[in-house]
């Protein structure tokens, strides 16, 4: 088994790779004046399992086409197995067609992987679950609720469970919200909003009684927390909650996300680390979890054929 990294989160990588007790693959990923994707495979791998570990965040294209190439090296390389490891999956929210003509970007990336020569992806919380079908080659979805649920418990052993509760920050969300909600023991909140266009949301209404609780808003990722923010605010305001906290997979922050965070109510926020989180993104109320010890154990059971289910509560 052999394990390389692009240049997107190579502290996972490195991270993973102390879990496995495993070195780096040698690899070289760099970059031409002009911009193009530069990839040298330093090693013979030659009928080894090879697995590529890189999140499609930002920069999305270049890390996109980082993978894709290395990939690319690894199947011209002889390499007996690919995996592509992505604890996160970019354009997985462009995964059907709302409107006339536009594009399913989900579908075209999925094919771009397939095209390449991965033989099988591995990845976390897609922010659409039906994404795996997107792939004719079989896709390993780890949830990420189950690290969070593990990190949470501690969090909230100051908190008595009847005070607590946890809410889904819209209607797609319920199910992950529900999940997280059974293995804490807590009850159930849904806030049902109404999107007017692009990373803006109107909160409509709240399913459950939030009044004098902690609440914990869940959601698969926070993106330019608007949404994030506007829930909180309707939590404390309309539903007189008494304090919140929030617990997300993927923390990509863009635009004006770390202002409105560090200017919300919200008290905490724990995100993975799906994504690096640079310098310049970090507050004191954000707390990064890791997802190394779930990745390399995924990755540990795929090298030695065996099931990756049973890492979150499957047979």
């Amino acid at each position: 088994m052999k394990i390389f990294s692009g240049n997107s989160n190579s502290a996972l990588a490195e991270s993973i790779l102390n879990h496995l007790n495993l070195q780096m693959g040698k690899a070289e990923v760099s970059s031409f004046s002009d911009g193009e994707i530069s990839v040298s495979i330093k090693e013979s791998v030659r009928g080894l399992d090879c697995f590529v570990v890189q999140s499609t965040s930002f920069p999305v294209n270049t890390n996109l086409m980082e993978l894709l190439i290395l990939i690319d090296a690894l199947k011209r390389a002889s390499a007996g197995r690919i995996t592509a490891v992505m604890p996160y999956f970019g354009y997985a929210r462009q995964d059907r067609k709302t409107k006339a003509r536009d594009p399913i970007s989900a579908k075209l990336c999925a094919d771009l992987l397939v095209a390449a020569g991965a033989n099988r992806v591995l990845t976390m919380d897609l922010h659409a679950p039906q994404i795996q079908g997107f792939f004719n080659i079989p896709v390993d979805h780890l949830l990420g609720v189950e690290v969070l649920a593990e990190h949470l418990r501690n969090y909230l052993k100051n908190f008595d469970s009847e005070e607590f509760m946890v809410v889904s920050p819209d209607l797609g969300s319920v199910t992950r919200a529900r999940n997280l909600a059974s293995k804490l023991d807590v009850a159930l909140a849904i806030i049902d909003k109404r999107r007017q266009r692009a990373n803006v949301s109107e909160v409509v209404n709240l399913i459950g009684n939030v009044a004098g609780k902690n609440v914990l808003i869940v959601d698969d990722l926070i993106d330019t927390a608007g949404t994030l923010c506007n829930a909180a605010k309707a939590l404390i305001e309309i539903g007189k909650a008494k304090s919140v906290i929030s617990c997300a997979t993927h923390g990509v922050l863009s635009g004006a996300a770390i202002e409105r965070i560090g200017n919300s109510v919200i008290d905490k926020l724990f995100i993975s680390d799906t994504i690096a989180l640079p310098k310049e993104k970090q507050l004191e109320k954000i707390e990064v979890v890791s997802v190394a010890k779930i990745f390399a154990k995924a990755i540990q059971n795929i090298h030695d054929n065996k099931a990756v289910s049973p890492l979150f509560g499957e047979v």
